[in-house]
């Protein structure tokens, strides 16, 4: 077994409520124990033990927090989408229309360079403090490009996401019955080994309530768990949808009626939102504040993809989460890291307890207010997950 002890930590943000009563658990002049890969104690220096430890690393007036929990992404895409971005700047209207440049790409391109450039993204990722990531499929969307998306994927992390629905591909316009039934079928069997999660996006452009409705339940019943884009473009029945087959996230949910923060607020249903999909398409940001008055728990994510969120850096999205979605900077490392785990149903990551993996940031101060308090800045000095220090 390898012990290594982290001593003198200024400001420790556990997201363990039972240190000091608050969402963060913060501890000043706190330590933590790690134990082969994973938390073993965690307190404050003036009580650690001091002996047996293979390791002893002083932070240094740095504080530590939770490694980002990055609970929405696209990562497995060939091509970008720069000039669709600078028209869309320009003025132009965004619409999931510019989903299909993405696929045709995608379609072409080898595994090799499908793997390579969402390993690319992943590291990238990971060397900005995202230790923990979902990744979803849904920009091949014919049987042998959903599964081979999501055979990269699940090389990359356990969290796979078949989005197969993800939009109809232009071979099927004519046809989406016929597209939705391939989804519940074939293309479905091909993607359940590789995937933990179904997901599908049902909105404007997408999928109607019912094809919605149906992919998730086909999904459910081949053992998947079912997650939801929803209300991004406007209001629909998705969130209702996502709260009644107990999805574990809805995301986007920038269009959300008090009707749909209620039947959240009494769901094990997490909303997440996804701060650079608006700041990329120039959208209506959604007020947080909605949201946290109504008592629902929020994750925040990337959402990053070629189109409408090219960016994979979670300390981007809180700072635009505090600024323009109005988030105190607590509860927005809060659902950045914390918020994200509980979107995938995990209990072991985006927080430091005993027994929760051992996946956490040294930053460049000794406060996580910087994150937003300087923005565009590289804050992440270390970063450590499953024990191993990254970076």
């Amino acid at each position: 077994m390898t012990s290594i002890l982290i001593e003198k930590i200024p400001l420790l943000v556990t997201n363990d409520p039972a240190q000091d009563g608050s969402a963060l658990g913060i501890i000043h002049d706190g330590a933590i124990v790690v134990e082969d890969g994973v938390i073993a104690w965690v307190g404050s220096s003036s009580v650690a033990s001091y002996d047996g430890h293979d390791q002893i690393i002083s932070a240094a007036n740095r504080c530590v927090i939770p490694g980002f929990v990055d609970s929405h992404t696209h990562l497995v895409f060939a091509g970008d989408r720069a000039q669709e971005f600078s028209a869309r700047m320009s003025g132009e209207k965004y619409t999931a229309g510019g989903i299909a440049a993405t696929v045709a790409a995608t379609r072409l391109a080898t595994n090799t360079n499908l793997g390579k450039s969402a390993l690319n993204l992943y590291n990238e990722a990971l060397n900005s403090g995202t230790t923990t990531i979902e990744i979803k499929s849904g920009y091949g969307l014919t049987v042998v490009d959903e599964k081979r998306s999501l055979e990269i994927a699940r090389a990359l992390t356990p969290e796979s996401t078949f989005l197969g629905a993800h939009v109809v591909p232009v071979e099927y316009r004519n046809d989406v019955a016929g597209y939705v039934d391939l989804v519940c079928g074939e293309m479905l069997d091909a993607a359940a080994p590789f995937a933990k999660w179904i997901d599908v996006f049902c909105d404007r452009g997408a999928f109607t309530p019912d094809q919605t409705r149906k992919i998730l339940t086909f999904g459910i019943s081949r053992g998947l768990l079912p997650r939801l884009h929803a209300n991004q473009l406007e209001e629909g029945a998705g969130i209702a949808i996502g709260v009644e087959l107990d999805c574990a996230s809805v995301d986007h949910v920038t269009y959300a009626s008090d009707a749909d923060l209620a039947l959240l607020a009494n769901s094990n249903t997490v909303a997440t939102l996804l701060p650079g999909a608006e700041f990329s398409t120039r959208s209506k940001y959604p007020d947080a504040r909605r949201f946290l008055e109504a008592g629902i728990t929020l994750a925040i994510a990337s959402d990053c993809n070629p189109g409408s969120s090219y960016s994979t850096n979670m300390s981007f999205m809180i700072a635009v989460a505090v600024r323009d979605m109005h988030f105190s900077p607590e509860q927005a490392l809060w659902s950045a890291t914390r918020g994200g785990g509980l979107a995938l149903r995990r209990d072991d990551v985006g927080l430091l307890k005993p027994g929760a993996k051992a996946n956490f940031l040294f930053l460049k101060s000794s406060t996580y207010i910087h994150l937003a308090y300087r923005p565009g800045v590289q804050l992440i000095d270390e970063v450590w997950r499953n024990g191993i220090r990254i970076q």
